[in-house]
């Protein structure tokens, strides 16, 4: 099963139309919990009342850009990814936004990374998973980061995050050069780059998980093996979705001992660090 072709065929549909990839920015809102937790962090993280800068490192289909701009209009985002495609579409869709000024989509390779900052905070949503050499991205991450600004990691576990549950097994999910990371492993590699690792955390635990199955995996599947399955999907979804609405509610909440994703805060320390 391809999962990659089967997210860029729904990113065409939603291309026909801004009101589509609104649409479409809102059902991966819904449906992925990562999306719960990040949302919810950038939101104590930057303020209002002041112009800040953001690095969207490795912006896909700029859902986060999008976000970042709408919830805090005197943000400045720069949305950077190696896939042109992606940055066409986003850049595309974004102006016929009012949020058009606010965003500035350019290609950029994280592992030799060339915009210029300082920016208040950097996000990577599911992107260091997809990159050999992470810790040279830290490094740049480090670098164009303001003294006092804030880094946020999301990325899937050792713990089964790619959906590899034992030695040998493929991933559900392709492009991924590591299957996850432990929580010691992300924290050792973002310290050597020079940043102080505020928190590390694990998502998706047991009820994210679950939810995970039957609100992604599943659907997924089922689209894989035939496209036909799509006229299904209002009737499984009508009954699966309170219930992963819920899930995804309880495992937002929960302080998860374990789990299949990591987020990680780290900031830029005001004083060199020792």
């Amino acid at each position: 099963m391809r999962y990659d072709p089967i997210k860029d065929r729904l990113q065409a549909w939603a291309d026909r139309h801004p009101v589509l990839r609104r649409l479409f920015y809102g059902v991966l809102n819904v449906l992925f919990l990562r999306a719960w937790y990040v949302r919810r962090l950038v939101r104590k993280l930057l303020p209002r009342d002041r112009p800040v800068r953001v690095l969207d490192a490795g912006t896909g289909f700029g859902q986060y850009a999008y976000f970042v701009a709408r919830t805090f209009p005197l943000a400045e985002v720069t949305a950077v990814d190696v896939k042109v495609d992606y940055l066409a579409r986003a850049r595309q869709f974004i102006r016929q936004t009012p949020q058009a000024g606010q965003v500035t989509f350019q290609v950029d390779d994280l592992t030799d990374l060339m915009v210029e900052g300082p920016f208040d905070l950097i996000l990577s949503v599911d992107v260091m998973e997809h990159i050999a050499d992470d810790e040279a991205v830290f490094r740049h991450f480090k670098r164009v980061l303001r003294r006092g600004g804030h880094v946020v990691i999301n990325t899937p576990s050792d713990k089964g995050g790619s959906d590899v549950q034992e030695a040998g097994e493929a991933s559900f999910i392709e492009e991924h050069v590591r299957d996850g990371y432990s929580p010691a492993d992300l924290r050792a590699k973002l310290e050597r780059a020079g940043l102080e690792v505020v928190d590390v955390r694990y998502t998706y635990g047991p009820y994210g998980a679950t939810a995970w199955r039957w609100l992604i995996q599943r659907p997924i599947r089922w689209v894989g093996r035939s496209w036909t399955s799509l006229v299904l999907l209002p009737l499984y979804y009508a009954v699966t979705l309170p219930i992963g609405l819920l899930l995804h509610m309880l495992d937002l909440r929960s302080e998860n001992d374990t789990g299949t994703g990591l987020l990680a805060v780290a900031r830029n320390p005001s004083e060199p660090m020792p």
